[in-house]
């Protein structure tokens, strides 16, 4: 039976008008963009799942921020409302706004990577695994093994397994692993939370060693309510007070502040010490790469809208809307019988698309081929988050597989309603009853050399 569907926290006050193509029509699309979902023109999407990167509906104290924007170049007062903002919230010496994740991704990983070095996290994503590569380092996932466990409903299951980090570090040693990052959420894990037990134990074995700790901070608020709503000891703690604590036990942090925040365009990076060498460095790079640091490739209206949106995001209420969205969808997937990673994440549903089609093998990538079928049952644009986002091994070329063969619905935040989750399950139900029939996968005909899951041309697999 359906959980209750937690009402929205704000009411509506512009829309947007969506059309539903035929079934014919999604056909011819899918395959005029060579099976690749970010192929297609999102006018031809129904219901948008791709991300919840960016694609969120701003407050309209957001959209006055907007207008009040100081468009100068150098010491904005937009510059300055958004540092005082994300040294309130997360108590770190320096704040350094960039345009979006992979922005301060690009600044900060070649300031601790190299050839021959390691990075490990409790799992990279996908612009973070390939910003290692870029600097010529190794990534190395290391998550609890109860993530492995789609069925399996224990909480935290985005952890860092700490057993195997020491392992890690014993076997490569201390100085060639460059940096550990925790992934608050673990996204490529199904959105599942990290524990301020695990944090804690993390950020010792890092100062055991001397190894730098960052923070993957993209969805740490929702992060931060999972602790409150079920790490023992939290119930009672505000979320800001969460928030310091977690970051306190990192050095620095890297951000897309297109999810948590609440913004269409924006990023941050911070580092705990004020006065830690590493701020120079950071700043010459952002000026190199980004624009001068007090705008870091961001207007000074997109700067005013994150500041806003860095409150907005953290905001109680908001927050039980928003992971109760989820809970609600996931549990019309329980009705129906439908596996995915369980307990449901923070930011979407990833359903697991093995279970789904066990007869399509990894390397025919069973997470896009569910994903191609909700497009062409319902207009719905999702993505894969298995052996095809994951890619090819660096050294051999050969194709890896992936822990997960996920189909990801990430929810864009304060964008739908529940009418829209029920087509998304009635949709999935619909695949379900018709599974068996879809034989075979998909193959690659052409991809780049890097992050090829955004470009890659693929063609159906014959029987």
């Amino acid at each position: 039976m359906a959980v209750k569907y937690i009402p929205e926290p704000f009411r509506i006050k512009s829309v947007e008008p969506l059309r539903m193509l035929t079934r014919e029509e999604r056909e011819q699309k899918i395959a005029g963009a060579k099976y690749n979902l970010f192929g297609l023109k999102s006018e031809d999407c129904y219901i948008d799942l791709l991300t919840d990167s960016g694609t969120n509906a701003m407050s309209l104290e957001q959209w006055a921020g907007i207008m009040r924007g100081d468009e100068s170049y150098a010491g904005a007062s937009s510059y300055y409302k958004l540092i005082d903002a994300g040294r309130d919230i997360f108590n770190y010496g320096y704040i350094q706004p960039v345009h979006q994740g992979r922005a301060a991704e690009k600044v900060m990983m070649p300031l601790f990577l190299c050839k021959g070095k390691f990075a490990v996290s409790n799992m990279f994503f996908d612009t973070t695994r390939a910003h290692v590569e870029i600097a010529g380092a190794h990534a190395i996932d290391c998550v609890v093994k109860t993530a492995k466990d789609t069925s399996l409903r224990v909480p935290f299951k985005g952890n860092m397994d700490v057993e195997r980090l020491e392992k890690i570090i014993s076997e490569h040693g201390k100085e060639n692993i460059g940096l550990v990052v925790m992934t608050i959420t673990n996204n490529s894990a199904g959105g599942q939370p990290v524990s301020m037990q695990n944090m804690r134990e993390v950020s010792a074995i890092c100062k055991k060693y001397g190894i730098p700790l960052d923070i993957d901070a993209a969805r740490y608020a929702e992060n931060a309510y999972f602790i409150k709503r079920d790490e023992h000891g939290y119930r009672d703690v505000p979320v800001k007070d969460i928030i310091r604590e977690m970051f306190g036990y990192a050095d620095m942090f890297t951000m897309s502040a297109k999810k948590d925040t609440i913004v269409n365009m924006g990023g941050l990076i911070g580092v705990k010490d004020a006065n830690s060498p590493l701020i120079l460095k950071i700043k010459a790079n952002c000026i190199s790469y980004e624009g001068f640091y007090t705008y870091g490739g961001l207007s000074g209206r997109d700067l005013e809208a994150l500041a806003i949106g860095l409150y907005e995001g953290i905001d109680e209420n908001y927050l039980r809307y928003r992971v109760g969205q989820m809970e609600y969808l996931a549990s019309r997937l329980d009705d129906a019988g439908i596996a995915y990673q369980s307990p449901v994440g923070g930011h979407g549903v990833f359903v697991d698309a093995a279970v789904m089609f066990p007869q399509i093998p990894y390397n025919e990538y069973p997470g896009q081929t569910l994903a191609i079928e909700l497009y062409k049952e319902a207009g719905i644009r999702s993505c894969d988050i298995g052996s095809y986002m994951l890619g090819n091994d660096p050294d051999t070329g050969e194709q890896l597989r992936a822990d997960f063969e996920f189909t990801r619905l990430a929810i864009p935040r304060r964008v739908y309603t529940q009418a829209h989750l029920d087509i998304i399950a009635e949709a999935l139900i619909e695949i379900q009853a018709r599974a068996k029939q879809i034989k075979r996968g998909y193959r690659i005909i052409w991809e780049p050399p890097i992050l090829r899951h955004f470009q890659a041309q693929l063609e159906p697999v014959s029987s």
